[in-house]
């Protein structure tokens, strides 16, 4: 078993707090995606599960056993980090299989196992090269091989896609997902990437200022963010913001623009908890829940409104199109053809039924 609880952790570096009281736990086989913006203790709370790190307070478990003063190697963890850390006079099998060396398993037995890991990440013709004569990806594939023939309880990745470029990040994620879905492991990934948590994550643990700021499968939180700073991190392009007043009615909460050009009905099966009349909210809308208008006229929770749009970014298959609604930049994706050009008018539809709406003053969720 392989499921970690952490309890009551903190960790500082001097004066300064790094990890401030998380509680989490993850079950076994899952695939945890620690993510968060820079300097926000992702990395040191994985490193503290790790053992490279102490906890100043708290315990962390793995399958049920208190690991706080067991040494790093006895944790029966393997970690996979950013700059790979290959051994330049080894050979890429020597890599592999340094670790199972170290613990003296017999050669035929590292053998197997090196050619296992190898051919499960396809390197196997790699195995005579030296990491000089390797692409980033194929290193990155040696330096998680490594990690793979330990057969540890935990994989722990920390930012190991960071130094790649786009491309090469897009096919090392789908070999990542693969692995686990081939494996089974519980793995704990760190990324400042919002996509990568996206797609890699059974579930999403999302960190600021050394706390979780929410936790959850990526949809609930993309769908269903606490606060407006999970809105804004999760997303791409971000979502956008509206400030503007909340009057609430018994045929229906309205959100009136905070420059009063405009007031928004919401869908009346709206809850709306502990709202009061006159709230101070921020309504926010993701490019996704604006389109071209197509359908009927006044549809429930769906506002029709002729945009201007002022700025354009082609994609592709979608553009991007921006323009103003209540004094604020709002940005719709659209089909390629739906708008040729910056100043074009167009109408859209604006699905609040899928809006978010969160108190202006502790910007969390309504």
């Amino acid at each position: 078993m392989a499921h970690v609880k952490i309890t009551g952790l903190h960790k500082r570096f001097g004066s300064v707090p790094a990890v401030r009281g998380i509680d989490l736990e993850i079950a076994d086989g899952e695939f945890a995606v620690l993510v968060g913006p820079s300097g926000c203790g992702k990395s040191t709370l994985l490193r503290t599960i790790a053992g490279l790190e102490d906890a100043d307070e708290g315990e962390i478990a793995i399958g049920g056993e208190v690991v706080n003063h067991m040494r790093p190697r006895d944790r029966d963890v393997a970690m996979v980090f950013q700059d790979y850390a290959l051994y330049p006079h080894m050979t890429v099998a020597r890599n592999i299989g340094f670790g199972l060396k170290a613990r003296k398993l017999p050669k035929p037995e590292i053998d197997e196992r090196v050619g296992r890991a190898a051919a499960m990440l396809d390197i196997e013709a790699l195995l005579g090269r030296y990491p000089r004569q390797l692409s980033g990806g194929q290193r990155q594939r040696v330096a998680i091989g490594r990690a793979i023939v330990r057969n540890p309880r935990i994989f722990l990745f920390d930012e190991p896609l960071s130094n790649l470029d786009a491309q090469l990040r897009d096919e090392m994620r789908f070999e990542i997902k693969r692995l686990h879905q081939d494996i089974k492991t519980t793995m704990i990934y760190v990324t400042h990437d919002q996509i990568e948590a996206m797609t890699l994550a059974d579930r999403i643990v999302l960190m600021r200022d050394g706390v979780i700021e929410q936790e959850g499968a990526p949809l609930d939180l993309f769908e269903r963010p606490a606060t407006r700073f999970v809105a804004s991190f999760l997303g791409s392009p971000q979502m956008s913001f509206l400030p503007g007043t909340l009057v609430r009615a018994a045929g229906g909460d309205k959100v009136m623009l905070a420059d009063g050009s405009i007031t928004l009905h919401l869908p009346k099966d709206r809850t709306m908890n502990g709202a009061s009349d006159g709230m101070l909210v921020l309504l926010g809308l993701r490019p996704e829940h604006i389109t071209r208008s197509h359908g009927p006229v006044g549809v429930e929770g769906i506002l029709r409104y002729d945009a201007t749009i002022e700025l354009l970014q082609p994609t592709g298959s979608r553009s991007y199109a921006t323009f103003h609604l209540g004094g604020q930049p709002v940005m719709a994706e659209l089909q390629a053809h739906d708008v040729s050009r910056a100043g074009e008018k167009i109408s859209v539809d604006i699905n609040l039924r899928r809006a978010s709406i969160f108190d202006a003053k502790s910007e969390k969720a309504i």
